[in-house]
């Protein structure tokens, strides 16, 4: 469990793509105030889960930080790998265009056994 939680669940529960939140809008949710470093260096913000358990929360969410305005205090939130800004072409499957990019383009003819290998004297030792 993470401090950051309320956050994490707050944007969860949002599907919009993009998110604007103010640093005391954040805080208010929280239930705490953020870091003297969150008003002061945009690496805060950054949107690296490794190390940063604020980051995680929002990207657990599926979202990202952008427009970080440090000097206004605000920034956006824009979620990942929204299905609608898929390229034309590209089949609108899972969380990310090249997620099943080749589903029911591959099959297996039923009985093969996909464990038994494909030269039946494979790893035999030449004679």
């Amino acid at each position: 469990m993470s401090k950051y939680d309320p956050l994490t669940h707050h944007l969860a529960a949002r599907n919009e793509a993009r998110i604007a939140m103010r640093f005391d809008e954040i805080e208010r949710l929280l239930g705490f105030a953020l870091p003297r470093s969150a008003r002061l260096h945009r690496p805060w913000w950054a949107n690296s889960g490794h190390g940063h358990v604020q980051a995680k929360g929002w990207l657990n969410a599926g979202y990202q930080s952008q427009e970080v305005d440090l000097e206004a205090e605000r920034l956006e939130f824009v979620r990942l790998n929204r299905l609608d800004d898929v390229p034309a072409g590209l089949p609108a499957k899972g969380n990310h265009p090249l997620w099943g990019l080749f589903a029911g383009q591959v099959w297996v003819q039923p009985g093969y056994d996909l464990t038994e290998p494909a030269d039946p004297n494979w790893g035999a030792a030449e004679s």
